[in-house]
């Protein structure tokens, strides 16, 4: 498939471990990719560079063609945007603002504007500054989605919506999925990643750690589960059972194990004897793969 997003390199130093640093990764045409790391991480500079809002230092970002940095007023024309941080313009009330978007885009037609004002249920005659964090952000979603775009970059789009709007904005996305639109998001809420992405970018530090795709948290054909045993001998015993550990902690006496469906029956013999706390069984998530990751790089 065609790369429609290329992040070759990028660097983006403020100092002091603040940035991105030799960020690389593709977005293909048709593909939903999600970014995900914590606050300070580089997500929202990332994003910046790639709408040509900031310089980097090093690297080069191409979207559809055009230079990120050099051509970005060619981006701003045919990329959907949600900014990070809400900041709209003083022009009055909601409907002044989509009316100039709807004349930047050259969109005569608005129906669909109102539609998508519809499902979000947005009072567009209140005024911009006096709206609520949540009508803000659905504004911007409505100015973000409403021309169709084929590339949207979307910056913590669920931020401010109540879990009815979340869902509205998660089904509105996973309708570009099946246009064939192409969309990079930011977020912090790992099951709007889980339920729109085809792969997650993870950062850490301003650096790629990894990239999941859906298949590796959607089908493991492991399970995982969860054991706190009493004792420490009888903990100690358990470690040398020959089963695969994902994690353990030796002072509280737990651990995390991943066992196939034959494994099943030995792992509950060979628990019998012991004296358990608790055994949990725990679902591969995307929190799981980013947490797990996460802890990897810090030790």
């Amino acid at each position: 498939m065609e790369k429609i997003i290329s992040i070759c390199n990028l660097t983006k130093d403020y100092g002091e471990g603040r940035g991105v640093f030799d960020f690389s990764f593709d977005v293909k045409r048709g593909e939903v990719v999600g970014l995900v790391g914590t606050n300070g991480s580089g997500k929202t500079t990332t994003i910046r560079n790639m709408m040509g809002f900031i310089k980097p230092r090093n690297g080069k970002i191409t979207i559809n063609g055009y230079d990120s940095w050099k051509d970005a007023f060619e981006i701003k024309k045919s990329v959907g945007y949600i900014p990070g941080q809400i900041d709209f313009p003083d022009v009055g009330t909601g409907t002044n603002f989509l009316k100039i978007q709807a004349d930047f885009w050259g969109i005569k037609d608005l129906t669909y504007m109102n539609e998508l004002i519809d499902i979000f249920k947005l009072d567009t005659d209140a005024g911009l500054k006096r709206m609520s964090k949540g009508m803000k952000q659905k504004t911007a979603i409505v100015a973000a989605f409403m021309s169709e775009p084929d590339i949207l970059i979307l910056d913590e789009p669920s931020t401010g919506l109540d879990p009815m709007m979340r869902d509205k904005l998660i089904e509105l996305i996973l309708r570009q999925k099946k246009k064939g639109k192409t969309v990079f998001l930011s977020s912090h809420i790992f099951k709007e990643l889980e339920d729109t992405c085809d792969r997650v970018v993870f950062i850490h530090n301003g650096k790629m750690i990894n990239t999941v795709g859906r298949s590796q948290y959607d089908a493991n054909m492991d399970k995982q589960y969860k054991i706190g045993f009493a004792e420490k001998k009888e903990y100690q015993q358990f470690l040398q059972g020959g089963y695969k550990i994902l994690t353990k902690n030796d002072d509280y006496k737990h651990l995390t194990i991943a066992v196939n469906d034959k494994e099943m029956n030995g792992l509950f013999r060979s628990l019998k004897p012991h004296n358990i706390r608790y055994i949990n069984y725990q679902p591969y998530t995307l929190e799981w793969y980013y947490t797990n990751i996460v802890e990897k790089q810090e030790v």
